[in-house]
């Protein structure tokens, strides 16, 4: 089973690759480690090369995100069932109005549904039966409230990413499979970087998605 595991950057997944390329050097899954770039652009190109050349059968994408509510507590690690694409669209006038809105794109113009990027195969790959949520990908980090309100009235997310979208427009099309799997390091408008969790949520999404891994391998082997 050929298995490509991104994030946008290596700090997001060294750990993971470094322990998994000695647990799994004899598995079954043959796995291959891929930065690709922080944005939605750099990450959709990059994506769409890695399925061009791999072809893979099943696409990680694993990372950390923001999170909307403040009661999820930070270093929770979800999966992402639907993504939403916060910034592409017009501000006229202190509004923003999106493409749908806009009647620039029908809101079941593939790979849409709904207005919303799903995911069709979520169901068969949580294989950790883990919380689903939806999110929200945006290539400006959201900090300010008026723009926070804005989007939980349009959206209604859990996390916030900079390349969640990419995947599940990317894997969609392709018809690729594909799962994305986010740890809660901080929470949206919130610039105070102290009271970030970041080395503790990577420290969870490395721990998870060996788990998953593994979970993944032991199925092969039935």
């Amino acid at each position: 089973m050929r298995v490509i595991i991104t994030a946008a950057t290596n700090l997001e997944m060294a750990g993971s690759a470094k322990k998994a390329n000695q647990l799994f050097n004899k598995s079954k899954l043959k796995l291959s480690f891929h930065a690709t770039g922080i944005g939605m652009l750099a990450s959709g190109v990059k994506l769409t090369q890695l399925v061009t050349t791999y072809k893979p059968d099943l696409i990680i994408q694993m990372g950390i995100a923001g999170s909307y509510i403040k009661a999820e507590p930070l270093g929770k690690v979800m999966v992402v069932a639907s993504e939403s694409i916060a910034d592409l669209g017009v501000r006229e006038k202190g509004l923003f109005t999106d493409l749908f809105d806009s009647q620039l794109i029908k809101e079941n113009e593939a790979p849409f549904k709904k207005r919303k990027l799903t995911n069709p195969t979520i169901r068969s790959l949580n294989i950790l039966k883990t919380d689903t949520v939806a999110a929200v990908t945006i290539n400006e980090i959201t900090t300010s409230n008026k723009r926070i309100t804005e989007i939980i009235a349009t959206h209604n997310p859990v996390l916030e990413s900079m390349e969640g979208a990419a995947l599940h427009y990317v894997g969609s099309l392709t018809k690729t499979p594909f799962i994305q799997i986010r740890a809660i390091s901080n929470y949206v408008g919130e610039r105070n970087k102290t009271k970030w969790k970041l080395k503790e949520s990577i420290e969870q999404l490395e721990a998870y998605v060996l788990t998953y891994l593994a979970t993944l391998e032991n199925g092969l082997n039935k």
